[in-house]
This record gives C-alpha cells, sequence and structure tokens, in this order.
C-alpha cells in the first residue's frame, strides 16, 4: 500500500480526463474492471493480455491489498489501480477508450430502498455505451436471481448494446477467457448458481 500502489495509483479523476493508453505504457487498448474485490479475475486477465492495459476500481482497502499482492508477485507492469469509487473515474475517461467493461458478482443492495445503490442501472448502461469502442464487451456475473433478471432489464433498454447469448449454455457456462473469482466459487458451494452475461456495443 505504501510503496507499491502510489506507483500504480489512477490520477485523481476530479483532477481531470484521463488518457487511459497514455496512464499503461506499451498497451494496444484498455480494459476496466468494476469492483474487483479480490483482485484474481483482474491479475488473470492482465498476465494473459500483456498488450491490454487493465484499469481496476475498488472502494475496499482489502481487495486493493489483495491485487496489490498479484501484481508484485507476477510482475504485471500493465495493471493500474483507482482506490475508490468507480463512477468519477468512469466519467473521467474519454470516449470510445475501452474495449471491455466487467462488472463481476457486484452487491445486489437486495432491498428496495437500496436500489438506487445498485452499480447496474440505466446510467452505468449510458456510461459504458459511452466509453466502450464499436464491438466491445460489457460483461457481467452474478449469482443472484434477481439481479441478473434486474440487469438483463437495463440491458433490454440500453439501445447501444446487444446481448450475445444465442443458447442457455452462452450464460450458464464460464467462458474459457473468463476466470473463476473466490466469491464465485463461494457462491457455488452455497449452491447458488452464476450467470455469465455479455453485451456488445453496436
Amino acid at each position: 500500500m505504501e510503496s507499491l500502489l502510489p506507483r500504480i495509483a489512477v490520477p485523481d479523476p476530479s483532477a481531470g480526463k484521463l488518457d487511459p493508453l497514455a496512464l499503461i505504457p506499451d498497451t494496444d487498448e484498455t480494459w476496466l474492471e468494476v469492483g474487483f474485490g479480490g483482485g484474481e479475475h483482474l491479475a488473470w486477465q492482465a498476465a494473459q493480455n500483456p498488450r491490454v492495459g487493465v484499469i481496476g476500481a475498488e472502494p475496499f482497502i482489502n481487495g486493493v491489498a489483495k491485487l496489490l499482492v498479484h501484481v508484485d508477485e507476477q510482475g504485471l507492469e500493465n495493471v493500474r489501480i483507482h482506490f475508490g469509487d468507480a463512477r468519477p473515474l468512469m466519467e473521467a475517461l474519454p470516449d470510445a477508450s475501452l474495449s471491455r467493461i466487467f462488472v463481476l458478482h457486484p452487491d445486489p443492495w437486495p432491498k428496495k430502498r437500496h436500489y438506487k445503490r445498485r452499480m447496474i442501472s440505466p446510467w452505468f448502461f449510458e456510461e459504458s455505451a459511452r466509453l466502450l469502442k464499436s464491438g466491445g464487451e460489457l460483461r457481467v456475473a452474478s449469482d443472484i436471481e434477481d439481479y441478473v433478471r434486474w440487469t438483463l432489464m437495463h440491458a433490454q433498454n440500453a439501445k447501444d448494446f446487444e446481448w450475445t447469448a444465442m443458447r442457455a449454455d452462452d450464460w450458464r457456462v464460464r467462458p474459457d477467457d473468463w476466470p473463476q473469482t473466490r466469491y464465485e466459487a463461494k457462491s457455488l458451494r452455497e449452491g447458488r448458481t452464476p450467470a455469465y452475461l455479455v453485451f456488445r456495443r453496436k
């Protein structure tokens, strides 16, 4: 936290627009993970795709610390971290600057009075449409049936996206380039089945 984070931290989004390719040299495109939890998915993607810059946003210190361990141990040079809410970061990124956005197992905020806190929202789809290049992907995973329905409902109203699923296995089976997180493993142990949703920017 004291030595590595300052070196790979994203500049304060409130200071102005950010150029992701300038933030992460020697990369050809940029991906964003919103709420990376323990960081295992983000670190795997960064290791498998060294020409991709991967930015992660996470408000909880334990998650940031865990990702820093992955970055340090694997020598990942193509990772940048925003320690805080993803929303200001997204607003500071330029149009069509991302190729993928990941939202994996977000907090479902199950009570109706908390629905306004859910990350998946009309604002989120609008902002993701602005940020993603044509053909870019928004990947969402959840093991909460209500949240899966909620996501599909908002996606249906998002004119700039299309759901890529053509058959049930397309959302029931995790793709090969989508590693399991510890949260997903826990949900399976507890009898909850995740859904893997992929939306393409038109």
